[in-house]
């Protein structure tokens, strides 16, 4: 494998990732929030963080990625650091 197929590996492998962070960081206190990690790019970063375990975990326990229930394991661990960012325990 040469280095520009080991980049396309990488980048299809966090893709997936990085789409959902995206998408799941648009959803948050957009104005009024003193909270530190309140901004779209803490939220990203640590969303992506969050996805990229959950694949990496998944990749590992399973053997191969691309697997239904990895992605569903990275949407459940997204949504769930979201919720904790949110503190959405509160309302």
């Amino acid at each position: 494998m040469n280095a520009l197929d080991a980049l396309w590996h990488i980048l299809h492998f966090t893709a997936p990732a990085l789409a959902v962070a995206a998408l799941l960081s648009l959803r948050g206190p957009f104005w009024g929030s003193k909270w530190r990690f309140s901004g779209f790019w803490w939220r990203f970063v640590l969303n992506t963080a969050v996805a990229l375990a959950a694949l990496a975990l998944g990749l590992w326990f399973l053997g191969n990625d691309g697997k239904m229930l990895i992605y569903g394991a990275m949407v459940l661990a997204c949504a769930s650091s979201q919720w904790c960012l949110m503190r959405s325990w509160r309302d």
